[in-house]
């Protein structure tokens, strides 16, 4: 799961990740989405039940990451980056005439 920390999980990236860990007991287990047995069955087969989800493991993680990186000396590059805020936008639409352009106007 590297790098799981940093990034950010969208809605659909959280339900792959759990049907993915779903599938991966399923397939453990020998048994296939034909037979119509519930998540909850073939967790307790695999012995899995009380066990967090894999999302709430990187939950975990990406906190333990948030406090590693607040604890870093300020010139450390991941600190810098993490407290970095964009500077303002360029303008959008038709771009400045530079160049030769400007002299071939005159």
């Amino acid at each position: 799961m590297y790098g799981a920390e940093v990034r950010q999980k969208p809605t659909r990236e959280i339900n792959i990740i759990l049907s993915t860990e779903m599938n991966v007991l399923r397939r453990s287990a020998r048994k296939s989405r034909m037979e119509s047995i519930r998540n909850e069955h073939i967790k307790e087969i695999m012995g899995v039940k009380e066990k967090p989800y894999i999302i709430d493991i990187i939950d975990r993680k990406r906190l333990q990451w948030y406090g590693h990186v607040k604890r870093m000396q300020e010139e450390r590059l991941p600190k810098l980056i993490m407290e970095w805020i964009p500077g303002e936008k360029e303008k959008e639409g038709v771009q400045e005439k530079r160049g030769w352009n400007v002299y071939e106007q005159l």
